[in-house]
């Protein structure tokens, strides 16, 4: 190919205001041509300024040996489908024949039929590599630049989304001595390709390409050149857009009709659990709430309702946040009761929209009608809720929002005297009366949004992704969980795909426990909270940590027990009431105020408690546990009938554990082993004297097998799950098969 040379291309960025040069040139000299392509992407996707999560995409062309036939050729290295500029590895990118891409164009029929052109794809693979290329590989593939970067910033969308972006733009050039060209809305895909191709074709020399409505292109001749073309102009940008936004006539987005609640915080955590179960109706949903001062400049002014309503204009924007957010027309100082009915009338009419928009636009080949809830709640005085499949979706799904509102204030603060009367996002793709204009910013077509909403190549990809696990989208709050029982159960939980929140009065055991759990479900998934189930208000702080951090809870797991002993063996009055108080009525305590939580959120929810095979066979010496935990099973039974019909309440009745459990310290183990008349070695570690008891206990079960907490966290999470829809009230032994507690 021929490559263009832009005469602004630098090799140091001048004058940068916002952002910074993370460029390391000793760095870079250690690297191949393919991991300087991801390091550069990681240096852009680090900064969400300049370009969003998993938005945006990298590539450069580069010069390799063709594993067939020996000789060189071009190769097109392109961020894959579905890939983060942030986060990506080597692995990450799509490689492709460059002229076989280039061969694309003799297939080509037609905007009508371009999607047929990704088949094609794989077949321009290079090598044996597995990822899925881009939709937007054409368009990189046919622009004349070594490498090039397709980002966006919200500056930069900020003006492509402007009703007088155009003429901005053409004054930014002016203003900065660039060479940008403007093309109206087109829709990924090869007639973007071609329109990029034309666009740099028909103006030599130029330095990027404004995309209406939707992004940016730069380009260099070398890696460094591409990353400094493209961290000046997003900068640049960034420096106009202020320019006008501190010159603006109006108060931005119209100035404020509400006001910010002091209690906001407080508000939120009320209202999480209800939002949540009202959006979770079809799929559960985790949930994410943000205050951020944009965020409340936007929801409390005058122009919310209307720009919300429009909707968001970049295609990245849109797939997070969908057609819209739900905006709650609810005045700040309404009551809760007032704000829940505000919610609830508001969302009826946004699914009903939503229905409308479906049938208005489906095809006879579109896919079914995706979940009708929003995936962004914008109330006034309060904040923005957002929602996704896990914590990472609902955190990013804010986060897109917010760039959003970042793009609808830079656009509204571009607007001047000058504005188009005909929108410059127009073109072949939607017509100037398609696109719907407020305060200058202009928001994507209804009828676009929806065939990127409903893309069968958009399908194509969420059929890509790997199935869910059992437990994906539910929330468990483990209490008791820094060690023993508690710790497998929450182990269990996160490998089955929870999103766990580890409760214990021993917080050094629960950070413990989450540092493993984390490494298999992720950071995100998994959180700790100190908790003491004697009182009530501990355990409420708990809820709250959990709806802070998930939005709610749908499982609730109690494995904190006592076992009173004495070096007399004789329990005082004391002890007996304290053993009655954690083991009977601090799990009473712990299901009522859960109860609440479930009933706001009306979703199907269960409790497992822990009880013990001790409930049914009276020993000797053990009184107080063996009535305690007697009464707890049947407190199980009174629980699933009060609880019923959305919340579950099941049990399970382990034997002796003695692995990792915390009421067996070392001088009980020593005493039980005296006690049942069991040879030790006094050096012994806990861990062997552990084992022995251990070992005496299971030779009388009829399975010989020592009881270990992963074997109790296996029918708690059984119990907890899915998969027990229909049982409640249940008790499950995990005793090895003591026929002493069988079923009488």
């Amino acid at each position: 190919m021929i490559y263009g040379s832009p005469q602004n291309i630098m090799n140091t960025p001048s004058n940068l205001r916002f952002l910074k040069d993370l460029w390391d040139d000793s760095l870079a000299a250690s690297l191949d041509e393919p991991e300087l392509l991801r390091y550069r992407s990681n240096l852009l996707g680090a900064d969400l300024r300049i370009t969003n999560f998993g938005g945006g995409n990298t590539s450069s062309k580069i010069h390799q040996k063709d594993p067939l036939t020996g000789n060189p050729t071009e190769v097109i290295w392109v961020k894959g489908s579905g890939g983060d500029l942030g986060s990506i590895k080597r692995q990450g990118f799509a490689t492709l024949y460059l002229d076989r891409v280039l061969a694309l164009e003799s297939q080509y029929k037609g905007v009508a039929e371009e999607d047929t052109i990704v088949e094609l794809y794989p077949l321009c693979t290079f090598g044996k590599n597995p990822v899925a290329a881009s939709i937007d590989t054409p368009l990189h593939g046919f622009l004349p630049f070594p490498h090039i970067d397709h980002l966006h910033p919200d500056w930069g969308i900020a003006l492509a989304a402007a009703g007088n972006g155009k003429a901005r733009m053409e004054e930014f050039n002016q203003e900065f001595g660039h060479h940008l060209v403007w093309l109206p809305w087109q829709r990924p895909g090869f007639e973007l390709a071609m329109m990029l191709r034309h666009a740099v074709e028909e103006n030599p020399g130029c330095d990027g390409v404004v995309l209406g409505g939707h992004g940016l292109f730069t380009w260099g001749t070398t890696q460094r050149e591409c990353y400094v073309n493209t961290i000046t102009i997003i900068d640049q940008l960034g420096q106009f857009v202020h320019a006008h936004d501190e010159h603006r006539k109006v108060p931005v987005f119209g100035g404020p009709v509400a006001e910010t609640r002091a209690n906001r915080a407080e508000l939120a955590i009320e209202l999480l659990p209800y939002l949540r179960g009202l959006v979770s109706q079809k799929r559960r949903l985790i949930g994410s709430y943000n205050d951020l001062p944009e965020v409340l400049r936007f929801v409390n002014s005058k122009d919310a309702a209307a720009l919300a309503h429009l909707g968001t204009s970049c295609p990245d924007h849109f797939i997070r946040t969908k057609i819209r957010p739900l905006f709650v027309p609810v005045h700040h100082t309404a009551d809760l009761p007032a704000i829940k009915a505000a919610i609830a009338s508001a969302l009826e009419h946004y699914r009903k929209e939503y229905e409308e928009y479906y049938r208005a636009h489906a095809l006879p080949d579109s896919p079914a009608m995706r979940d009708p809830n929003p995936a962004v709640i914008l109330i006034p005085g309060i904040g923005m809720f957002s929602f996704g499949k896990n914590k990472p979706e609902s955190r990013i799904t804010g986060e897109f929002y917010t760039n959003a509102i970042h793009v609808m204030e830079g656009a509204t603060a571009l607007a001047g005297e000058d504005s188009a009367t005909e929108v410059p996002q127009a073109g072949p793709a939607a017509p100037p009366e398609a696109f719907h204009v407020h305060a200058n910013y202009v928001a994507l077509p209804v009828s676009e949004a929806f065939r990127i909403e409903y893309w069968a190549l958009e399908e194509a990809k969420l059929r890509r992704q790997p199935p869910e696990k059992e437990l994906s989208r539910y929330i468990a709050l483990i209490v008791g969980g820094a060690s023993g029982i508690g710790r497998c159960a929450a182990l269990l939980a996160a490998e089955r795909g929870a999103h766990v929140v580890i409760a214990d009065r021993d917080m050094q055991g629960a950070e413990a426990t989450a540092k493993e759990a984390q490494v298999i479900a992720g950071r995100e998934a998994v959180t700790i909270t100190k908790i003491d189930i004697r009182s009530r208000e501990a355990i409420r702080e708990a809820l709250r940590q959990a709806i802070a951090s998930f939005g709610g809870i749908d499982i609730l797991i109690n494995t904190a027990a006592i076992f009173p002993s004495s070096p007399d063996g004789i329990i005082s009055d004391a002890m007996w009431g304290s053993t009655l108080e954690l083991n009977v009525t601090s799990n009473f305590l712990l299901a009522e105020e859960a109860a609440k939580l479930f009933a706001e959120q009306q979703l199907e929810s269960s409790i497992v408690l822990t009880s013990s095979a001790n409930a049914v066979v009276p020993k000797r010496g053990s009184e107080a546990y063996d009535v305690s935990k007697a009464a707890l099973s049947h407190l199980v039974r009174e629980l699933a009938v009060s609880l019923a019909p959305r919340v579950r309440v099941n049990g399970i009745n382990p034997a002796t554990v003695v692995k990792g459990s915390t009421m067996f310290p070392r001088d009980r183990v020593i005493a039980s082993l005296t006690k049942y008349k069991i040879a030790f070695h006094p050096s012994s570690t806990d861990e062997e004297l552990r084992a022995l008891l251990s070992e005496f206990y299971a030779r009388r079960t009829l399975t010989h097998q020592p009881i270990g907490p992963e074997d109790c966290a296996e029918a708690i999470l059984f119990l907890a799950g899915p998969r027990t829809r229909c049982t409640s009230g249940h008790l499950i032994p995990v005793d090895g098969g003591l026929p002493e507690a069988f079923l009488r």
